[in-house]
């Protein structure tokens, strides 16, 4: 990979690589993940922001959701409609911190201009 490639490139290239690592190398389901290297890619690449990754049943459930045309196997559209589950709640999640940072923000200066205003009234 090139190093002049930005976050995001490096970002949307890793996803892409995981995609690949997990994919079943059987020649008649090329390019899909079956459902146990699903399962594995739960347990090693998402259990720090799913829940319930090693429960087989709470996989089998997921995969059947994405599993839009019920081959049994996730593609990469379908794996891709995952990475869009997982941001979508991530972005909500930083847009409620950075709000409540400006809320903080704006907060300390009501602070410090009441302060000001205090200061000048004494003076």
């Amino acid at each position: 990979m090139a190093d002049c490639y930005t976050d995001l490139e490096k970002a949307v290239v890793v996803l892409v690589e995981n995609f690949y690592k997990y994919v079943s190398k059987h020649s008649l389901v090329k390019n899909k993940i079956s459902k146990s290297s699903f399962r594995k890619m739960l347990q090693k690449e998402l259990n720090h922001m799913l829940t319930d990754t090693g429960n087989r049943k709470a996989a089998d459930k997921l995969i059947q959701n994405l599993d839009a045309n019920h081959d049994g196997r996730i593609s990469f559209d379908e794996y891709w409609t995952l990475i869009g589950g997982i941001t979508g709640p991530i972005a909500n999640l930083i847009r409620q911190q950075e709000q409540q940072s400006s809320g903080e923000e704006r907060e300390r200066e009501r602070e410090r201009e009441r302060e000001r205003e205090f200061l000048i009234f004494i003076f």
